[in-house]
């Protein structure tokens, strides 16, 4: 695992929108642009909210960021954390070592709490976040509307150090 660079950025999102279609891992319901996302990847600093990317066959196979959690001042030490894993490579053990290795690089970014918003309906992200202490700490409802189905979306959290 590595930072991510802005070379990057296309399989990035490339992985990203590979995901869209399986309604799973994100409310996008249409792909988006390597344009789109460039804002969004230079929000996020190598230091303290950075975005790292997974090689496997000297090719980026996976991807995990840190978000400032509801960017205000006091929630500094919160950060989100989203994992997108390429179709090929799920089920391999990628998204264990990803959150393992994220959330022992959140303690070194000040981080003491992670949150993880996931779909209700996608056990295997759930099961997996549940695998490393997190627990459900809300749920919202049939917020989403995706193909005129509506999704609730879980909050998992795990305080990571004191």
């Amino acid at each position: 695992m590595r930072i991510a660079t802005i070379a990057d950025l296309p399989r990035i999102v490339e992985i990203y929108n590979s995901t869209i279609p399986t309604r799973q891992s994100t409310a996008d319901t249409e792909p988006v642009t390597i344009e789109a996302r460039k804002e969004w990847f230079f929000r996020h600093k190598p230091d303290h909210r950075p975005i790292f990317v997974m090689e496997k066959d000297e090719k980026v196979v996976a991807w995990v960021s840190f978000e400032s959690f509801y960017g205000r001042p006091a929630y500094f030490h919160t950060a989100e954390i989203s994992i997108y894993i390429d179709a090929q490579y799920r089920r391999q053990g990628i998204g264990r070592q990803i959150l393992a290795l994220s959330i022992e690089i959140a303690k070194n970014l000040q981080i003491k709490t992670l949150v993880g918003y996931i779909f209700s309906h996608n056990e295997p992200s759930i099961r997996l976040f549940q695998s490393f202490g997190f627990d459900e700490w809300g749920r919202l409802p049939n917020i989403a509307v995706m193909d005129g189905k509506e999704y609730s979306l879980s909050i998992f959290g795990k305080r990571i150090c004191e």
